[in-house]
């Protein structure tokens, strides 16, 4: 018996183990600590993402066979690094590769050097040499970032000077999101539609996947605040096949060429945030150095190669004799979120209605936990409800006839998810 632990609580490690337990091999799953949602796929541990010494300790003992890391907290903090020092096979980047996501001055002066196309940038640690420069900007919106991680919120766009000095001010001086904040970029805004596209590679090949695209901002028609994704769908007629021969020439080949020169071993997944000009321009707004969620979600419903093949071909390195096969169907994940988030919000609330009727529809559990038997919110995106159908707009149909479904107290969710494939048809 094939022994994996996933390691996280979120959608995505859900997802990730709905699409490993379709595998031929059938695996027992651990979920370290894993959700109310994944508890029937296999067993939730009582150790959280970011207790290495506790991980590698269970991997020891229980015959893991592969370990894969769906947060990028713990591999910024070198958790590959540690597991193969004791020889246990792990899908991730190296901590020294994990800086694509861990430092934001790091990717991006590897993307200088390496000539991948990304915002011109400024990199500051002190508040009145930023201040000074800013004042003189007659440019807006301009981006900020605070350099290291900071839970998807250290990014401003900023509208005006004033905006702009805020953010500054609350990562130099207000130390809002502490060390992560101790050094920001500060980017031209790029102007185009987002979408993105995740990779497998093993150091040696890279193959991307289908093209999804998230939606951000908390309200319809991408109003309000940015969050962590409201939904997604894929594929999306954004990447046409010749957009996707773009990126892969001027992003994902390039970048493996980096890794090589560099000596950096990466062994797992790359997230590419793109941004997509009316002329046709493509851009990297960020890498990740993971699975991002929600398009985790209805990205992997569609392969239909088995991952855990993909996984153990990344793992001993043979990457390049696996042929990734698709489904040609879409698929849509509406987030269905707590009141309130991004902000503040209530956990604890009573979830109804979560019968799973049809095999195309998948309850995806993102902040969730059993308490005496009931299942209650305990995070601001709390389910991910995910249609596979042969066309988007069936998925879409199907999606929210079976959100309608579900309720809990302040649920809020957009109503608006894929609607905005249209645009690209």
């Amino acid at each position: 018996m094939t022994h994996i632990l996933i390691i996280g609580s979120g959608g995505r490690e859900h997802a990730i183990g709905i699409a490993l337990k379709k595998s031929q091999s059938n695996p027992t799953l651990y979920f370290a600590p894993g959700n109310a949602g994944t508890k029937p796929l296999g067993t939730n541990l009582s150790i959280q993402a970011t207790d290495i010494p506790a991980l590698l300790s269970f991997a020891k003992t229980n015959a893991i066979k592969l370990t894969i890391v769906g947060p990028e907290d713990p591999l910024v903090m070198g958790i590959v690094d540690t597991f193969e020092t004791e020889n246990l096979s792990i899908i991730g980047p190296s901590k020294l590769g994990a800086q694509l996501e861990g430092s934001k001055k790091w990717a991006k002066q590897l993307m200088k050097t390496y000539n991948i196309p990304t915002a011109n940038y400024q990199v500051f640690s002190d508040y009145e040499e930023a201040k000074n420069v800013i004042s003189n900007y007659n440019k807006f919106p301009i981006v900020i970032k605070a350099n290291g991680l900071a839970a998807g919120k250290g990014v401003t766009i900023a509208k005006t000077k004033d905006e702009a000095l805020i953010a500054l001010k609350e990562c130099l001086v207000s130390k809002k999101f502490k060390d992560a904040g101790l050094e920001v970029i500060v980017e031209d805004f790029l102007e185009g539609d987002e979408a993105s596209i995740f990779a497998f590679t093993d150091s040696h090949v890279i193959k991307p996947m289908l093209a999804a695209q998230d939606h951000k901002a908390i309200g319809d028609g991408d109003t309000g605040p940015n969050t962590g994704g409201m939904g997604a769908y894929c594929p999306t007629p954004l990447i046409s096949p010749e957009l996707y021969q773009k990126v892969n020439d001027t992003i994902f080949t390039p970048l493996l060429e980096a890794f090589k020169k560099e000596n950096i071993l990466y062994k797992g997944i790359i997230y590419a945030g793109l941004m997509i000009s009316k002329q046709g321009d493509v851009s990297i707004v960020e890498f990740n150095v993971r699975f991002g969620d929600p398009e985790t979600q209805v990205v992997l419903p569609l392969l239909k190669t088995d991952l855990l093949s993909i996984f153990e071909a990344i793992a001993d390195e043979k990457l390049s004799k696996i042929n990734l096969e698709w489904s040609k169907d879409s698929a849509v994940c509406v987030v269905l979120a707590s009141g309130g988030y991004p902000n503040a919000y209530e956990k604890g609330k009573a979830i109804s209605g979560l019968k799973q009727t049809q095999e195309t529809i998948s309850i995806i559990h993102a902040g969730t936990k059993q308490d005496n038997g009931n299942i209650i919110t305990s995070g601001g995106r709390v389910l991910g409800i995910v249609a596979k159908a042969a066309t988007l707009d069936l998925a879409i149909t199907q999606a929210y006839k079976t959100t309608k479904e579900i309720s809990f107290e302040n649920m809020i969710y957009r109503s608006d998810i894929g609607q905005k494939a249209a645009r690209y048809q």
